[in-house]
């Protein structure tokens, strides 16, 4: 069971957590919690690191931020205490979660759960870990798995515990086919594939971070996205799939859609290099340095023009990257060889996605006339086997995203 930082935000609801994992030890489940810091916690420590120095050592950051989480571990395991329920915190370290040296944002690279396991036995103890941290074991130094990290941690805990479910408790009460608060119309999803769910997630939808995705599909460990606002005395245990929505394999899944769901995103921005000499490793001159300033390019089209000899080649970043990658491309501009720089921040991208695509022609098609239908210009298409993207002007995001999903029959009948 995981809860975030909404979760947690106050004693209060920490009680509310512990009457959710009560339920589930009555039931005879063995139980390993992870928690987040409470809401907002880890962003003070962030900012305390950031006005102590702005040049800080990211060992000491990771030492400052991982006790947001020490405290929610501790204050858990006093209330089930409370209710009469054995349990006991662990810190990351203590497990051990071992992992990468890369300090603010580690990867897990081993964990050792038979402590864990033995106590589920011994003692029918209640194990809640601190989540988003580890240890690196050369250095003996507390790390952080970057932000969303106590999602990683949990479905990487599960695995290690070899459970039967990881149940990710949140704000919202599953993943829907896009945004309820642009589509009314939006609905739960009862079920998901992991495939989906990590184009969702890598697209905008942000209701599970990307890695912990990533990890189930690797471990094959379904998870259960479910509200904790939910009453815990109103959910019955012993159900086979209480409220919520499962992230499973494509092949538990009995009737997939052609569609599963509609993400976007608005932090894009839109980078064009025109008339560039066309010739190889002309490609390699523009993003071997976007590579090495660490900017992630998404989608690239190529137009060449019609004598053959130049080329103009459109792409996206982050818009958190943006200036960055402006200014790398300039500085390279002697390499390259441009004419000029056509940029644009006030783009955003659409994806559609579905694994059902895969043995459907034409689903991209319908999108292509239905948007143009809505006098809505496309800039930029990628498509990959369960998934297409368009680029377009921002301020016809949620008029697309509202076509898409009614075209597609995603609209609750």
């Amino acid at each position: 069971m995981k809860f975030g930082g909404t979760s947690v935000a106050n004693i209060e609801r920490i009680r509310n957590v512990a009457r959710h994992v009560k339920r589930e030890v009555d039931a005879g489940h063995e139980v390993a919690v992870v928690v987040s810091a409470m809401s907002g916690k880890t962003n003070e420590l962030v900012a305390w690191c950031t006005e102590a120095s702005p040049m800080h050592d990211a060992r000491e950051y990771d030492a400052v931020v991982a006790s947001g989480e020490q405290v929610t571990s501790g204050l858990l395991a006093i209330a089930l205490q409370g209710m009469g329920i054995q349990a006991r915190s662990w810190q990351g370290w203590q497990i051990p979660i071992k992992t990468s040296d890369a300090h603010a944002s580690a990867r897990i690279e081993d964990i050792d759960g038979s402590e864990i396991i033995s106590r589920f036995k011994d003692r029918k103890e209640v194990a809640v870990i601190a989540g988003f941290q580890g240890i690196n074991p050369e250095t003996n130094r507390i790390t952080t798995l970057g932000r969303g990290g106590s999602d990683t941690s949990a479905v990487a805990i599960a695995a290690a515990v070899k459970a039967d479910r990881c149940d990710i408790y949140t704000d919202v009460d599953g993943v829907y086919t896009t945004d309820p608060r642009i589509v009314p119309k939006a609905k739960r999803l009862d079920k998901i594939a992991f495939e989906d769910m990590l184009e969702l997630a890598s697209q905008g939808a942000k209701v599970l971070q990307v890695r912990s995705v990533e990890l189930g599909m690797v471990h094959n460990m379904p998870i259960l996205v479910r509200s904790s606002f939910d009453k815990p005395e109103d959910i019955d245990p012993h159900a086979n799939q209480p409220p919520g929505t499962l992230i499973c394999s494509e092949e538990e899944i009995m009737e997939s859609h052609v569609v599963t769901g509609i993400a976007f995103s608005k932090d894009e921005a839109q980078i064009s290099v025109r008339q560039i000499e066309d010739k190889p490793g002309v490609a390699a001159s523009i993003f071997g340095p976007l590579a090495d300033a660490n900017i992630n390019v998404d989608m690239i089209v190529q137009n060449v023009s019609e004598d053959g000899k130049t080329t103009d080649l459109t792409f996206t970043v982050p818009a958190a990257d943006y200036t960055r990658a402006k200014d790398t491309i300039t500085a390279a501009k002697g390499k390259i060889g441009y004419a000029r720089l056509d940029t644009a921040t006030d783009v955003a991208k659409i994806s559609v996605i579905g694994s059902g695509m895969r043995s459907h022609a034409g689903v991209a098609a319908q999108a292509f006339s239905a948007l143009a239908g809505r006098n809505i210009n496309i800039r930029a298409i990628t498509t990959s086997e369960i998934k297409f993207s368009v680029l377009i002007d921002t301020a016809y995001t949620e008029l697309a995203v509202r076509t898409l999903h009614t075209l597609y029959g995603l609209d609750q009948a």
